[in-house]
């Protein structure tokens, strides 16, 4: 039987020499999050299919052409989430949350599915930070979440990024909107494409997000909804440009934006870059006053956004953004024979239940192959322990970095190499004055 080793069309793996990367990438926005007040949720990798069809609109590319829909064994209509922000709006109204102070603000990393033709930037499983922010009505909810992406943009120090936003209007702007679309793509019926033309009496305003050359460009002429917005909308959007400038965040408006999923209502962006080709927009959102009522909830405005994972990343290595290297194992004790591995494995585990990195021998080899492993693991320290280290409770650590040795007693090992670790870790910054061990948590956090 042949061996499976290719994963499906549209997904990839992260190995570890990668997945260090995505893991400080999550925890930075997570912890920028947290500074916005928003807290994680975490919701199934599938739902029940009416709730995309609901919320993300059955005349979307997503719900049309891109979902992974299947019936489950008590046939039932399942799909596997093609974004977040609709789980999240589910779990808000069956857990009650609209009864907690508002706004409730989440925010999430999650996997997202949609069968699309796989590309950089764009696979079929992909992954996203979202935030949303339920409750909040006012310009000022919109400015802070935008805010909140820049801010993530800025800690990366990532240039070649601009913010694009837009006012698509409420229901009752969108009517005169809808018409003008509507009189307009009439004339030009016999070249758009047949998904447009199904589009065409449901929701015109979904044509101006076809991915055809032909309707693109159809799409370009098209009425500008910024011409159509009723007195709220207008003075809305107008505010949200005031909060930006206020923030000092730079913007154009680009009337072209209409985001591809049905729930969005007034204020719309993206974060768009030329740096990573065609998939340019790295993140998207805005604000979906309708979606929580349409789900069957009462009315409750509501905003947010979707960040790609894989498109932030590869938006960081086309910048050459440096990120933090790979944690180092901090020390590797080589048995001198098995009979020493059971005193080797008691000393890694106790510097592992201090929070030291730490490996040894699991597979009775010689010490030559032993340290040929360490080093090829880039192993900050090693030891040796033998028979002459069992019988004079010492040992001998080397710095693989430098050569350098010092002796260590067994009888105190964990706190004189965290010691030994202390003191490295001052050399490499530069600073002389000793610290206590209540300091060592802090520079051992992922950074010694």
């Amino acid at each position: 039987m042949p061996l499976l080793t290719k994963a499906p069309r549209g997904t990839a793996d992260i190995l570890p020499s990668e997945s260090y990367k995505i893991r400080y990438i999550e925890n930075t926005v997570s912890e920028i999050a947290s500074l916005f007040g928003f807290k994680e949720i975490r919701t199934p990798v599938f739902e029940h299919t009416e709730l995309f069809n609901r919320s993300v609109g059955e005349t979307t590319d997503v719900v049309q052409k891109e979902m992974y829909t299947f019936e489950d064994n008590g046939k039932r209509s399942i799909t596997l989430r093609p974004e977040g922000t609709a789980g999240c709006a589910r779990a808000f109204l069956e857990h009650g949350l609209f009864n907690e102070p508002m706004p409730q603000k989440m925010f999430y990393l999650t996997s997202c599915y949609r069968y699309e033709k796989p590309q950089a930037g764009r696979l079929r499983e992909f992954h996203q930070f979202g935030v949303e922010c339920l409750g909040a009505s006012t310009p000022a909810a919109d400015a802070e979440i935008i805010a909140l992406a820049q801010n993530v943009f800025d800690f990366f120090e990532l240039d070649d990024i601009n913010l694009e936003i837009n006012s698509i209007g409420c229901p009752v702007c969108r009517k005169e909107y809808h018409k003008a679309l509507l009189e307009y793509f009439e004339s030009k019926k016999g070249d758009l494409c047949e998904t447009c033309l199904s589009r065409l009496e449901k929701n015109p305003m979904r044509i101006l997000d076809c991915k055809s050359p032909v309707c693109s460009a159809i799409a370009k002429d098209a009425p500008v909804v910024l011409n159509f917005l009723c007195e709220e909308c207008d003075n809305h959007f107008k505010a949200v440009q005031k909060h930006l400038d206020a923030m000092q965040i730079p913007y154009t408006i680009n009337p072209q934006i209409v985001r591809g999923l049905d729930y969005y209502t007034k204020t719309v962006f993206e974060f768009v870059s030329t740096s990573i080709g065609a998939q340019g927009t790295v993140c998207g959102g805005g604000r979906y006053d309708g979606l929580i009522e349409q789900l069957g909830g009462n009315s409750l405005p509501a905003s947010g956004f979707g960040m790609g994972i894989e498109r932030l990343k590869l938006l960081l290595e086309a910048q050459h953004t440096s990120l933090p290297e790979e944690p180092r194992v901090q020390l590797y004790i080589a048995p001198a024979s098995k009979d020493y591995s059971f005193e080797a494995l008691r000393l890694v585990n106790d510097l592992r239940m201090e929070g030291i990195s730490a490996l040894t021998d699991l597979e009775e080899r010689s010490i030559k192959a032993q340290m040929k492993y360490a080093n090829k693991k880039n192993v900050m320290f090693t030891m040796v322990l033998g028979s002459d280290e069992i019988e004079s409770h010492k040992a001998t650590v080397k710095n693989m970095d430098n050569g350098e040795t010092k002796e260590i007693s067994l009888d105190n090992f964990t706190e004189e190499f965290m010691r030994i670790i202390l003191d490295a870790a001052l050399a490499d910054i530069g600073q002389t004055d000793n610290l206590n061990f209540g300091d060592f948590t802090l520079l051992n956090g992922g950074k010694i």
